[in-house]
């Protein structure tokens, strides 16, 4: 087994004054030129990114097929999103796929209960009712499917370590997180494609790279093409209810948001190129949101609209089954 991180508490439950429940976690604040201007924890052991590679997975076929495949800023916020599976997201999979000349049949994420349901707590639908095209990995599934496509490569077979399209893939996270492509540590996602792990800085510094409007050497116009579709189409890229939502809108068209399962959480402003990269070590999503909130104040980044879209998420007075007010849940770090 590798190492473990070297987190630090970051977020305590108090009973009445007396700390309670800890959680531990990682922050690092990287800007496009590479320099860390803020950290909390570890720095060096890699983490998976879960659903924040998307962006980076997408990269290949925004920056050498969109024009062939006549995609739309929309199009490609669904090739970054871990969406809600409502009717937006699924009819804009499909047609995808059918660009490609694929079918629903070929995506190979499998099932799940659409977020739309669990996030706004709502009764789960019949099982015959949704499918593959609801997962909230269908976009960027279709869009593997496109890109297989384009390059003349089996579709049937896409989701393998060693086809061509996880190759490219491969090529764009190394580029943009600064890691070697031998060096990057490599898993399989809940939706069956390679996942990478990546020490924080270099997961903050990829989405940093995403901020800059000039043309990338070697990816041209694709990295300020995805990150203008993303702010421009926060609902497509996660959903009623969802705190990427909450944070885009927080943003106002300045800060791109994307959530990873299990704990990760990933912002980038467009007009300071900088990008905030967030692990809570358990996994606990409204911690992992206090401690992003608290993150972008300790920053300066909250402005008054930030602060009306994300109030919300701020956790209240904790109370027992009485209503009587028994501790709270602070913050218990300050970023450097």
């Amino acid at each position: 087994m590798h190492p473990l991180p070297q987190h630090v508490p970051l977020i305590a439950t108090l009973r009445g004054d007396h700390p309670e429940n800890i959680y531990h976690g990682s922050v690092a604040v990287v800007q496009a030129n590479g320099r860390i201007i803020s950290r909390m924890g570890d720095m060096q052991t890699p983490m998976f990114t879960r659903s924040a590679l998307k962006p980076f997975q997408a990269m290949p076929l925004v920056a050498g097929f969109a024009e062939p495949y006549n995609l739309s800023d929309a199009d490609v916020a669904l090739l970054c999103a871990s969406h809600n599976g409502e009717a937006a997201h699924s009819s804009r999979a499909s047609s995808l796929l059918k660009r490609a000349g694929c079918t629903e049949a070929d995506l190979l994420c499998g099932t799940h209960l659409p977020y739309y349901y669990s996030t706004n707590n709502l009764p789960a639908p019949d099982k015959g009712s949704y499918g593959r095209l609801q997962h909230n990995c269908s976009g960027k599934h279709a869009g593997m499917l496109m890109l297989a496509r384009a390059l003349g490569e089996p579709t049937d077979t896409y989701t393998q370590r060693e086809h061509r399209v996880q190759s490219v893939v491969r090529d764009s996270v190394a580029y943009f997180s600064g890691i070697a492509r031998e060096q990057l540590v490599v898993g399989i996602d809940g939706c069956s494609v390679p996942n990478y792990a990546l020490p924080l800085p270099a997961l903050a510094l990829a989405y940093a790279k995403l901020t800059s409007t000039s043309p990338d050497p070697i990816y041209g116009d694709a990295p300020n093409r995805i990150f203008q579709s993303m702010a421009q189409h926060g609902a497509l890229v996660s959903g009623l209810g969802r705190n990427d939502l909450a944070l885009n809108r927080a943003g106002a068209g300045d800060w791109i948001a994307k959530f990873g399962a299990d704990g990760v959480q990933t912002i980038a402003s467009r007009s300071r190129q900088t990008a905030i990269a967030v692990k809570i070590a358990d996994g606990n999503l409204p911690m992992l949101m206090w401690i992003v909130i608290t993150v972008l104040s300790q920053l300066g980044w909250m402005t008054d609209t930030a602060r009306h879209a994300l109030k919300a998420y701020i956790p209240g007075p904790l109370k027992n089954v009485a209503g009587i007010v028994v501790g709270e849940t602070v913050p218990v770090f300050q970023m450097p």
